[in-house]
């Protein structure tokens, strides 16, 4: 265990209220015998980020005292806990930020995801990974290829959730798809979908821009929809109309009453749609005429054993997560700001990414 003169020196970012991130010292826990230290080098802001630092929670998950925010994280192991085998000092790795019990049925039964205690970096209360260094336990350490960088070592994070999702729908060589919403997410899983096969996928989306992005990482049809829920029944149209052929699977990257309506309608009888955007915790829609045609309403949380099959996309060129990377920042207090103001406004940012 390193002495308190050394742990002055590790710094992290502070979410102390809203809009205001603040640089200050971050004492780590002491390193058990099946943990290690990790220098983190690259870290990816993400929307649950976002939420938290403008509205100080995230759905449920409410932020009460000052939390070390960001999740998306990797970096190079610094110490190693004396039963670690599996790493050395020096490895590169990223690291999966949740912290499951063990103990509960969920995780005895491998739905470690849904595990009640689940510690889950930056996620109110526990600290996140914003820093220069962090304690994890080893086995949630994944090391890189060679050819994988840090940078994309964080991005595992973001596509274990498109990667859980493909798994959970059973995307395949025979599964057409549409995806509503064309942000980071819905950009992970159509590099996803495609990675598991695919023949077609189409998104939606309100904005030109990233509809331009998707079109350029692989998208067969892109479809600009309005925000007026009115336009769902022409836009369904519209969409089967583009696709050519039946929506096996929907994947709602939104949440909205609107984008679940529209994925509900356009998908085939016997489909099935995935709901994996939260953007509203309550939802008043039409499901009994989707029943009625056996569309099944399938949900995710996070994700569970997906970095090795990510870091093996990565590695082998299936999926190139480097062009949703759209800006960096290093790690001052304004580059800190900075990048979360980028990340919050939108527009022409998708992966912002800090460079510890």
């Amino acid at each position: 265990m390193a002495d308190d003169g050394e742990e002055e020196k590790n710094i992290a970012a502070w979410l102390l209220g809203i809009k205001t991130l603040k640089l200050q010292p971050y004492h780590l826990p002491s390193l058990g015998p099946q943990d290690v230290k990790v220098q983190i080098k690259a870290l990816g802001i993400c929307g649950s980020d976002v939420h938290h630092f403008k509205t100080m929670r995230c759905a449920n998950f409410i932020v009460k005292k000052p939390m070390v925010i960001g999740h998306e994280c990797a970096g190079i192991i610094e110490e190693v806990g004396s039963e670690v085998k599996s790493l050395q000092v020096g490895d590169r790795v990223a690291l999966e930020p949740g912290i499951s019990c063990g103990r509960c049925s969920h995780c005895k039964n491998g739905s470690y995801n849904l595990c009640p205690e689940m510690k889950f970096f930056g996620s109110p209360p526990t600290n996140g990974s914003l820093a220069h260094k962090v304690v994890h336990p080893a086995n949630l350490c994944f090391k890189l290829p060679d050819n994988v960088s840090l940078e994309e070592g964080a991005m595992c994070e973001p596509l274990s959730v498109g990667v859980h999702a493909c798994r959970r729908a059973n995307i395949g060589p025979e599964t057409n798809v549409l995806i509503m919403g064309s942000g980071p997410i819905g950009l992970v899983t159509l590099l996803a979908a495609r990675a598991f096969g695919a023949p077609k996928i189409a998104i939606a989306d309100v904005d030109v821009q990233r509809l331009s992005i998707a079109k350029n990482l692989g998208a067969d049809e892109t479809i600009q929809v309005s925000t007026d829920i009115k336009d769902v029944a022409a836009e369904v149209i519209k969409i089967q109309n583009q696709m050519g052929s039946g929506i096996d699977v929907s994947f709602d990257c939104v949440g909205f009453e609107k984008t679940m309506s529209t994925a509900l309608n356009a998908t085939r009888s016997g489909g099935k749609v995935c709901l994996i955007g939260l953007a509203k915790s309550e939802m008043t829609i039409s499901l009994t005429p989707a029943a009625a045609r056996e569309v099944d309403v399938i949900g995710i949380f996070r994700y569970r054993n997906t970095w090795p099959l990510c870091l093996d996309l990565l590695r082998t060129g299936k999926i190139n997560v480097k062009p949703l990377i759209t800006h960096r920042f290093g790690f001052s207090q304004k580059d800190v700001e900075d990048a979360f103001e980028t990340s919050a406004h939108g527009g022409t940012a998708i992966k912002v990414m800090f460079n510890l």
